[in-house]
């Protein structure tokens, strides 16, 4: 028996906790967890506050909603058999259909019997004494586990605009993130829709389709490009198929895990020519391509990027036929690319109908939501349904909503007051055996090859450590410090860190998200996993073990 089995044995006690493991939360980066921690026989449990599984994909059922990665590059990779099974119906697939796909993996893995559903965790306090997490659900319930797992999402936290008079609205209403299970209709009905970001922009194409009158309360718009989808028939769906192992080396290889990667030209060592004409060709074709697979330089050369914003500027105006609406939709403040951009299908076409009327709140801005609908500063609107698309307290919301408490009964969301520090986008410094699935600082992109990845690595660590006998992990100060100032280093230089969004962590409905952070690993994929590798390969020994 080596010192460190022998100290990790000397520092149990008596009483065991109630699991190996407990994850928080079942979409996709929670149901592979669960998969893989079965693997090594760790008694796991997972909480999930919906009712049913998914995640993302339970929660926003909105008209629209459905993938902007390649439906067939979106799939979990891990299993040859689901691979062959799964037959994507359309190359960016609706809510429906992934929440069928999610609910097929967990049936098909029976991970159901280990996932307790209406079960919201409201509390994580980390007890020294017996290394491990006590656990209080929103009912009162309570566990304990030693090793607390976070797959909690980076969009999970929806925000309501702190707009007066919310309560008093006699209509029917709800923000995107909660929409009813059952069907709404539109038919006939003064629906406003307070939003235009990624989720608005999805729920306005559809809804426009059917509705009677739609009025768009607009703050600031964002550059959207078209997703060009399309039906999966059986003869591609099997070449499709016959292509897997190609797919998913492609996305292993890009810096986002899409199957777009960077043009290695810049901008302007091509002719005008030849620069419009691959532009005319990325937004002809389906997917991110013109954001994730354009010149190299579009998102950190600042002449670079006012010339692509130029060009799609001019297909906005090609598209809205009032000079005075199209102006209102291109963004002033922010280049193509810097914010998260939002695919779309005849979105810009939508206020080309008479029955859909634009309103820039910047010019009048909402005063009040009244018992039949929205005050502005010079009039007021009657509506049926009001929807608040406004979007989430992105990447550390969710972490902040639960009360996560380390070491000395330290708070996370003070720890974190001034920006996420990690190690590795995994683990935080005084919070012992607390391991992030997609935190923050992690390698973010097309996300379920993103989470696979992180999923994996957790795994490892828990694996050496179960092995081991240890019962306490932990990043150092010094190992949580290198890696955040590598993190900010790799920021410099990037236009969408100069831009408040939810990826620099501003979201002007929270009082304490005002101020730009760097949130995310910047440096691409495939570095993230050689940083993570090279400290799972030296056997840990960066991390506090005992």
């Amino acid at each position: 028996m080596d010192s460190l089995q022998a100290a990790a044995q000397e520092a149990r006690t008596e009483t065991s906790p109630d699991f190996d493991a407990i994850i928080i939360g079942a979409g996709v980066s929670g149901l592979y967890q669960l998969y893989k921690l079965r693997e090594l026989g760790i008694n796991t449990r997972v909480f999930e506050a919906g009712t049913g599984v998914g995640g993302t994909w339970y929660w926003n059922r909105y008209p629209g909603a459905r993938f902007d990665s390649e439906s067939w590059s979106y799939g979990y990779s891990f299993s040859p058999e689901l691979l062959e099974e799964w037959n994507w119906g359309e190359h960016f697939a609706p809510q429906p259909e992934t929440e069928r796909y999610l609910n097929y993996v967990a049936d098909k893995f029976d991970l159901r019997r280990d996932i307790q559903f209406n079960s919201r965790v409201t509390a994580a306090h980390y007890a020294e004494d017996t290394r491990s997490w006590e656990l209080t659900l929103e009912d009162g319930r309570r566990y304990s586990t030693r090793f607390l797992i976070t797959a909690i999402g980076v969009l999970s936290a929806p925000t309501m605009p702190t707009i007066p008079g919310v309560d008093t609205f006699g209509g029917q209403s709800c923000h995107t993130h909660y929409w009813p299970k059952e069907p709404v209709s539109f038919e006939g009905k003064r629906v406003a829709v307070i939003g235009t970001g990624a989720t608005a922009v999805q729920a306005i194409q559809e809804i426009a389709k059917t509705v009677g009158h739609l009025t768009v309360f607009q703050r600031t718009p964002n550059w959207c490009a078209p997703l060009h989808n399309g039906k999966i028939g059986q003869d591609e769906m099997r070449r499709i198929r016959g292509n897997y192992p190609e797919i998913f080396a492609r996305c292993q290889e890009t810096p986002g895990c899409f199957i777009h990667a960077p043009d290695p030209r810049s901008t302007r060592e091509v002719t005008p020519e030849e620069r419009e004409a691959f532009w005319e060709k990325l937004y002809a074709e389906p997917g991110f391509g013109i954001w994730q697979g354009n010149f190299r330089d579009v998102l950190v050369d600042r002449e670079a990027n006012r010339l692509l914003s130029d060009f799609v500027a001019r297909k906005i105006r090609q598209r809205v036929k009032d000079p005075a609406v199209a102006e209102k939709l291109i963004p002033k403040n922010h280049g193509f690319g810097t914010r998260r951009v939002p695919l779309e299908t005849r979105y810009y076409e939508v206020y080309n109908q008479p029955n859909v009327k634009l309103i820039d709140i910047n010019e009048t801005p909402i005063e009040r939501i009244t018992p039949k609908g929205i005050k502005t500063s010079d009039a007021e609107y009657g509506f049926d349904i009001i929807i608040y698309a406004t979007g989430f307290d992105a990447i550390t919301g969710s972490f902040d909503r639960i009360d996560i408490r380390g070491i000395d009964g330290c708070r996370l969301k003070d720890k974190w007051k001034n920006g996420p520090q990690t190690y590795l986008g995994i683990l935080v410094e005084g919070f012992p055996n607390m391991l992030m699935v997609m935190g923050p600082h992690a390698g973010l992109g097309n996300f379920p090859r993103a989470a696979e990845y992180s999923v994996e690595w957790v795994t490892g660590l828990v694996g050496f450590a179960h092995e081991r006998g240890l019962t306490r992990i932990e990043a150092t100060a010094a190992g949580v410090s290198e890696w955040t100032e590598h993190v900010l280093s790799l920021g410099e230089g990037l236009l969408m860190n100069e831009i408040d969004s939810w990826m620099t962590g501003v979201n002007r409905n929270v009082e304490s998200k005002q101020t730009r952070k760097i949130m995310r690993y910047s440096g691409g994929h495939p570095a993230f996993r050689q940083q993570c590798d090279a400290v799972a390969a030296d056997g840990y020994r960066r991390l506090a073990l005992a």
